[in-house]
């Protein structure tokens, strides 16, 4: 092996070290005293929440290492490496800020805010989230059908996981779990599936959750766990998570799986998290959530997503659940002009592990270095791409129409 496939070995090496003592998710979640005791104060006091300290200059001083063997970024490799090495930072130092005003501005520097641009240049994500919001009201007295009631329990819930993740990944698949610590409804990692045991689903979310934490989450922890060489593929740390749950939001569109109740979730957890940022509070987000879902222990926990680890008295959030809106859109342009550029062996090299869409150059230069294997794991509708490949044709051909020039004509039908 040469020396420089050495260096890229040990640079990788002692990034996914570092990653392993940054888990954000874990290091910034409330005990479940937490709600009780808000629920007894009638929901009118705000929660306290303490965290533990966090010292990051161990992580510090293993990136410093890490620069050191990078050099300068003056390579497609190296600026990979020195991308990675930057998240990591950020995430070590977003740690040792919990419960500070400081924790919004690393939380900035990991996954952004809502009024940041997106690749357009003219609109925001939180334009998107309101554009979403806007529409879905004006069907609020369209009768769509009555969506299936949220009956499914857990345990209900956790058996169709299993059997899809076993018939998928064999002796590979994860546990599945039940999990009362959970923000979320269920999160997925290469050993274990957790479940909100609280939570109820309906035939829909089955699927969702399927297509979004199986088949796209487990996947790639695996096929990143599996590469030979390259260890930090096996970690998902915060510079990974746009593109992941991109990739994962883009994969309830694809199959079919997404409904208007799941995408409106998506947008109001942006559109929370701006007024988080505009001075709201802990109880006016849970009473933001409340108006919404009438449900008292879905809108605390809605309302934790995004105040853990910031300030509860607002303008400091933890701003990650952007990143769904963000990645979908960039997921989408990324497989729409890899259609486009004929592109298409960089779809399955998407999935090698778990990594952001700005790594793909870098991957594809490792790929033919033998540092990157195929991925071993591929969700299904990537295995046949035939629906896929049909949809981008279309969407491509759709952007290049004038929806103006064809307004008029429609607007007369609707007068």
């Amino acid at each position: 092996m040469t020396t420089e496939k050495q260096r890229i070995i040990k640079i990788s090496d002692l990034l996914h070290k570092a990653s392993t003592q940054v888990s954000i998710l874990r290091n910034i979640a409330w005990p479940n005293t937490v709600k009780e005791e808000f629920f007894n104060n009638n929901a009118q006091k705000l929660p306290s929440v303490s965290y533990p300290s966090y010292d990051p200059q161990p992580v510090l001083q293993q990136i410093k290492t890490v620069r050191e063997l990078i050099g300068r970024a003056d390579s497609t490799i190296n600026a990979w490496a020195s991308r990675i090495a930057n998240k990591i930072e950020s995430s070590a130092l977003l740690l040792s800020t919990r419960g500070s005003a400081d924790f919004f501005r690393h939380s900035n520097s990991l996954f952004g805010k809502p009024s940041d641009p997106l690749q357009n240049g003219s609109s925001t994500i939180i334009d998107l989230a309101c554009h979403f919001d806007h529409q879905f009201n004006g069907f609020q007295h369209i009768d769509l059908g009555l969506p299936p009631q949220a009956t499914i329990l857990a345990t209900s819930m956790a058996g169709h996981i299993e059997q899809a993740v076993k018939s998928m990944f064999g002796d590979l698949a994860p546990e599945v779990v039940l999990d009362p610590s959970l923000t979320s409804n269920a999160l997925a990692g290469r050993r274990r599936i957790s479940i909100r045991p609280t939570a109820r689903f309906t035939d829909k979310n089955v699927d969702q959750l399927i297509h979004h934490e199986a088949y796209i989450h487990v996947a790639t922890s695996l096929n990143g766990h599996l590469q030979p060489h390259l260890k930090i593929l096996g970690n998902g740390h915060a510079g990974t998570t746009t593109t992941q749950e991109g990739l994962a939001v883009f994969a309830e569109f694809i199959t079919g799986s997404i409904d208007l109740d799941r995408i409106s979730r998506l947008s109001d957890r942006v559109i929370a998290i701006q007024m988080a940022i505009d001075g709201a509070d802990f109880i006016d987000i849970y009473r933001f959530y409340l108006e919404k879902t009438n449900n008292r222990d879905q809108s605390f926990q809605n309302a934790k997503r995004v105040f853990r680890g910031g300030l509860l008295t607002g303008k400091a959030p933890f701003t990650k659940d952007i990143v769904y809106l963000e990645g979908l859109l960039n997921v989408h342009n990324f497989l729409r002009e890899a259609l486009n550029k004929g592109k298409l062996d960089h779809l399955d090299l998407l999935f090698c592990g778990k990594l952001d869409i700005s790594d793909l150059p870098a991957l594809k230069q490792l790929f033919e270095m033998e540092l990157v294997a195929k991925s071993t794991f591929l969700p299904p509708w990537i295995r046949d791409k035939r629906f896929l490949l049909s949809y981008l044709s279309y969407a491509s051909f759709l952007n290049k129409i004038d929806a103006e020039k064809s307004k008029a004509y429609y607007e007369a039908m609707f007068e």
